[in-house]
Order: structure tokens, then C-alpha cells, then sequence
């Protein structure tokens, strides 16, 4: 009971905040409560809001009081300029790292305890501004005493027990989901949150980010796509991390990459490069792909690379659903419907009894119009809505492995949109997915699976004699075992045939022996002259064949 209470005092606080900032007046600006305008000014949010305030301002305002769960919904809503109109979008993309930063005094003292020593005997210098400010942490630079430049990023005071109430309030509104609506069995609620949750509890373990950033930057060594920083293990703690300080141009200014005679077009491909990489090579994607977290290095203006930051929310997905995807993507690159449905038939992400034909038509009618279209007059977000509608047709269940994929989708169009509108993303795309189902299916498969076994071959190879001689001994050893057994077994056999033979005897003596006593029964009542002599004959016969069997046992 104590629980609930809780939670309805956390949704009042929500309430608070909504009010406070006005944003019933978004609200009601929607097409679907537009009608119902004039009931606005019944809301105590119109006339309490602060009027010097832009709307944008009030609504990110808001989201950063309401917790690092609505300041990232706001992150991936700022990076959808198509869906929004631009003194909104201009407002969110602050919340990608100028959200209003925790004192730097209090940063200060928070790096001294953990360390137990002071700032000074860590850095040579330490800036107590911070450089930029987060949902979760904020970072101030710094430089060791060996004059390497570094960034610091401390993770928010108390900031845990914040997200242990914005999850609870999740899971409580997952749980209605489950119990009371209709779509909740498909959609999965329960099982979204709990991968939220787990991606949340990752970001808070500073370790655990850099032992992402050191996978991701081994994964591109050597790579001219993108530069990973370094980390400084000898600084990182699970609240506080030291990384090499980057510098670079943010993806977001672009109107500065075009002064700069970027070649946004590289650019652009390069990004869908970076990210089906991650996805198929390495199996280990960036997924919090916001402008915030990407910045170019414009030292070569024709050939512009990335340099990546903030590695807390990684991407892995099981090989299983790896072949999947890329085959769905391949197919829709055909236009191959049929494929299409029938992978999501075999996979199980619709029901097993869903008609192969239908679907197919169902999808070809979504997908169609967008191609031959470059990536400025296409809409992902109207097209996974009607995806959402057709799968919702079929009992589609949602697949809390692949949120963070299409989360991290939504960003690369996001940022893909502002860079180069005119990007083929499938043109792009189809070259890298089908050389890498022909590395995983085709006969540089079988090339690659031989060349991988052949160290281990070449590891074995001195050792063959004695194996050849040790798997001789033990197949003529288990031939041996095997001709005991079929001795025995034979044994066996013609003894029980022996058992049956004698049990017949012993039977047949027995009916006999019966015999003879119920005719010298009939004898006793005159029915017949010559019973005696019969019933003898019978009795004297039943008696040898059992003395015979007893002498032949």
C-alpha cells in the first residue's frame, strides 16, 4: 500500500511540474485536442506559467526537472527536426549537453573523496566550470601532470535514487499496460522497461563505460571512419572517469561543416558505414547516437571522419537476430516482400498461423512509396508508424532486444536528415550488408571458417600419431566389448528358447495329468465302461513328460 502511495505522490509531482511550466498549452496545440482549445483557460498551467519563457524553454525546462528519463526522451525527440517545428527543436537539442549542471565546487569535492586526495596532487589543472552537462553526469577538463589533456566525467549527485522512482513509476504504468489494455501481451511493456532499466544502471557505472569505450576503440583501430578517445585507467572509478580530450567540430553546427566546405556527402555515408559495422561486424553499437554525443574532425575537410563520446548505453544482439535483420534488410532492398513476411513468420515475431501471402501485401503497401526517394522525402517516423499499424494487424510482438536499435536508427536519420538530405540510406547500406552475408553464408564462409581452423589444426598436427593410434585402440576395444555383449546375448536367447521348450513340456503334462482326474471323476459317476483305462493312459503320459523334463534340467 505504501508503495502505491509513493507512486501516486510521484505522478503529482509530475502533475506539479506540468502545471508550473504550462505544458497543458503544448497539449492542447496537438491536432487531436485542438477542437477542445477553449478548454485551456480552465487550466491552472495557462495562467501559472512563466510568460517570459518560450514555450521550447518551458518544455525543456521541464523535462530537466522531471529526471534523466524525460530529459532522454527529449534528447531523441531533438533529433527529429521533421517532427517538430523549430523554436521546440532548438530548445530539446540543449538537453544533449547544456542540461543545467550540478555546482563545480560540489564536482570538486565529490572527485576528492573518491580519490582520497586532493585535486591538486591528481591534475596539474582542473576546471571547475564544467565543459558540458548531461542527464546523467557532467564533464570539466582537466591536464595530468605529465601535460596530456583530459576530460573528467562524474556522475550526478543522488542522481540513483532519481531513477529508481522515474523506473518504479515505469514499471507501474507497464503493469496497467499489461493487465488492463488489450495491446499490452503484444507490446511487451514490462519487458521494455526492464531493458530501459538495465541500460539506465549501465550508465551510472563509469567502469563499465570505459570497458565499452576500450571494446569500441580496438573495434576501429587504424580506422579513417571513426576515432574512439582513450582512457585513462589509472583515473577511472565507478563514479568519476578521465578520457583523452577530443577536438572536434559538433555534428549538430552545421551550418559551420558547410562554412568549412565539409564534404557533407562523405559525411553522411560515412555515419551508415559506422553503424552497420557496429551492428553486423562487431556485434557492438553506440546507442545513444545523439548530436551531442558525435563530433567530426575536420582536419581533412574531403575526407571528414567521426570522433564518438559517451559510450554508457552499448547495443549487442544475438546472432540469431543478427541473420534476421540483415536478410529483412536485404529483402527490402529487393523489394523482396514475400521474404520479408516469411523471415518474420520463421523467427517468431509474428504468430506461426499468420497468413504469408497477406502480410506480404500488407508490407509491400508500406514500404513501396519509399523507394527511389532520397532520405529528405522520406519520413521514418510516418513509416514505422504504419509499420507499427500493420504489425499491430497481425499480433506483431514487440522485441525488447531491437528497442535499442531502433532507437539508435531513428538518430542516424536524425542526424542524416541535417547533414545530407539527399543520402540513398539504401544504396548506401545494400554493399556492406551483402558482403557480410556472404562472409557469413556463401563460400567465403567456408573459406573463413577453414582459415580461422587451421592455426588449431597446425596446433594439433603433432600430436596426430598418437590420436590416430589412441582412437584405434579404443574403436577395437569398444569392437571387443561390443562381440562380449553379442555373446551373451545369444546366451541369453537360447536359454530363454531352452525355458520356453520346458515350460511347454511342464504344461503339457500337467493338462495330462488334470485330465486323467476328471475322467476318473466321471468314472465314479457310471458314465462311461472304459474311463479307468483312459484316465490312466492320460495320468501315466502327463507323468513322464514331467520326469522327462525334471531329468533334462
Amino acid at each position: 500500500m505504501l508503495r502505491y502511495f509513493h507512486r501516486l505522490l510521484h505522478l503529482f509531482t509530475i502533475y506539479r511540474v506540468v502545471v508550473r511550466y504550462g505544458l497543458d498549452e503544448l497539449a492542447f496545440s496537438t491536432d487531436i485536442l485542438r477542437p477542445l482549445r477553449l478548454f485551456m483557460y480552465l487550466s491552472p498551467g495557462y495562467w501559472l506559467r512563466p510568460k517570459h519563457l518560450s514555450r521550447g524553454a518551458r518544455l525543456r525546462l521541464a523535462l530537466e526537472e522531471l529526471g534523466p528519463i524525460f530529459i532522454k526522451f527529449g534528447q531523441i525527440l531533438s533529433t527529429r527536426r521533421d517532427l517538430l517545428v523549430d523554436d521546440i527543436a532548438v530548445e530539446l537539442a540543449k538537453l544533449q549537453d547544456k542540461v543545467t549542471p550540478f555546482d563545480g565546487k560540489l564536482a570538486k569535492q565529490m572527485i576528492e573523496q573518491s580519490y582520497g586526495r586532493s585535486v591538486e596532487e591528481i591534475f596539474a589543472e582542473f576546471q571547475i566550470e564544467p565543459m558540458a552537462s548531461a542527464s546523467i553526469a557532467q564533464v570539466h577538463a582537466a591536464k595530468l601532470h605529465d601535460g596530456r589533456e583530459v576530460v573528467v566525467k562524474i556522475i550526478r549527485p543522488k542522481i540513483g535514487k532519481r531513477i529508481k522512482k522515474d523506473v518504479e513509476l515505469l514499471y507501474f504504468a507497464a503493469e496497467m499496460a499489461n493487465k488492463y489494455w488489450s495491446e499490452g501481451k503484444r507490446l511487451r511493456p514490462l519487458e521494455v522497461v526492464a531493458e530501459f532499466e538495465k541500460n539506465l544502471h549501465d550508465e551510472l557505472d563509469l567502469m563499465k563505460e570505459a570497458a565499452n569505450s576500450t571494446l569500441l576503440r580496438r573495434n576501429f583501430t587504424g580506422s579513417d571512419l571513426l576515432y574512439v578517445p582513450e582512457i585513462e585507467w589509472d583515473y577511472t572509478l565507478p563514479n568519476v572517469m578521465v578520457v583523452e580530450r577530443i577536438y572536434g567540430l559538433p555534428i549538430s553546427e552545421v551550418s559551420e561543416l558547410k562554412h568549412q566546405h565539409i564534404n557533407l556527402k562523405h559525411l553522411a555515408e560515412a555515419g551508415v558505414e559506422i553503424f552497420f559495422t557496429q551492428v553486423f561486424r562487431d556485434n557492438f553499437f553506440h546507442a545513444d547516437m545523439h548530436p551531442g554525443n558525435i563530433f567530426v574532425d575536420v582536419r581533412d575537410p574531403e575526407k571528414p571522419s567521426y570522433i564518438a563520446v559517451d559510450f554508457g548505453i552499448m547495443g549487442t544482439l544475438s546472432t540469431e537476430d543478427q541473420h534476421y535483420l540483415a536478410e529483412n534488410f536485404l529483402a527490402f532492398f529487393h523489394r523482396d516482400y514475400r521474404r520479408v513476411a516469411e523471415l518474420h513468420v520463421r523467427s517468431e515475431w509474428v504468430p506461426a498461423d499468420t497468413r504469408v501471402e497477406e502480410f506480404e501485401g500488407a508490407i509491400r503497401s508500406v514500404c513501396e512509396p519509399i523507394f527511389d526517394r532520397p532520405l529528405k522525402d522520406i519520413s521514418f517516423g510516418l513509416v514505422l508508424l504504419r509499420l507499427f499499424q500493420t504489425a499491430r494487424r497481425f499480433n506483431m510482438e514487440v522485441q525488447p532486444q531491437l528497442v535499442l536499435l531502433q532507437k539508435t536508427l531513428l538518430n542516424i536519420e536524425g542526424v542524416g536528415r541535417q547533414l545530407y538530405p539527399d543520402l540513398d540510406l539504401w544504396q548506401t547500406a545494400k554493399p556492406f550488408l551483402e558482403r557480410w552475408m556472404d562472409e557469413r553464408v556463401g563460400w567465403r564462409a567456408l573459406f573463413n571458417g577453414i582459415k580461422t581452423q587451421i592455426p588449431l589444426w597446425a596446433e594439433k598436427m603433432p600430436d596426430l600419431p598418437i590420436l590416430i593410434h589412441e582412437n584405434l585402440v579404443q574403436r577395437q576395444s569398444e569392437r571387443k566389448q561390443l562381440q562380449k555383449l553379442n555373446t551373451e546375448l545369444q546366451l541369453m536367447r537360447a536359454e530363454m528358447q531352452q525355458r520356453q521348450k520346458q515350460q511347454r513340456l511342464l504344461t503339457v503334462g500337467g493338462v495330462l495329468i488334470i485330465s486323467s482326474s476328471i475322467l476318473f471323476a466321471l468314472q465314479a459317476e457310471n458314465i462311461s465302461w472304459n474311463m479307468p483305462l483312459v484316465a490312466s493312459l492320460l495320468a501315466i503320459l502327463g507323468g513322464i513328460l514331467i520326469i522327462w523334463d525334471w531329468i533334462r534340467l
